[in-house]
């Protein structure tokens, strides 16, 4: 499998890459922004150690682990992928909390355009500051987005250490037995 060079990841800083969306999915998992990594290659959750495919696969939302070379595969589950804030950065930290906000907003209208039975928002600390809630926790959430149902899981990068490989699938099942 092709990995990118030093080069090719610092080009990729502020690229985007194509939502994986169709009408009527089951779950729309979204992510912070992607990483350079990711832009690199034109896919999501592509940085190796990323622990977003294997836990679809252990959580039971895939009957196989997909590589991030196959996320439009996605679809054919009825799941979909996207990102809060659609440019790339080396880190979430080099965003701006105003980007956090818009990106909200355009997220609003993905999902109105869409309509997923779920909003599977990937981070809380950006749902917290994207949509004004400090006080969200992990887990499904009162709030709506026109008919989509929000739920907030863990981010699954691999520098996220509260959740190891087991709680993190825990956490997708719980998701995965609502939908």
């Amino acid at each position: 499998m092709w990995r990118p060079n030093r080069a090719e990841l610092a080009a990729a800083r502020d690229r985007q890459i194509a939502d994986v969306l169709a009408p009527g999915l089951r779950v729309v998992f979204c992510g912070i922004n992607p990483g350079l990594y990711s832009g690199a290659v034109g896919h999501h959750f592509a940085r190796p150690g990323n622990r977003f495919w294997p836990t679809l696969h252990l959580s039971g939302f895939t009957d196989g682990q997909l590589s991030p070379f196959e996320d439009r595969d996605l679809l054919g589950f009825g799941l979909g992928c996207t990102n809060l804030i659609s440019r790339t950065t080396a880190r979430a930290d080099e965003l701006a909390p105003q980007e956090f906000s818009e990106g909200a907003e355009r997220l609003r209208e993905k999902l109105e355009r869409f309509r997923p039975v779920w909003l599977a928002l990937l981070g809380i600390g950006a749902y917290r500051l994207g949509f004004g809630r400090p006080r969200a926790a992990i887990g499904e959430q009162p709030d709506r987005i026109g008919p989509t149902r929000v739920w907030l899981l863990p981010n699954p990068s691999g520098l996220n250490a509260h959740y190891q490989r087991d709680a993190l699938a825990d956490a997708f099942r719980e998701l995965r037995a609502s939908c």
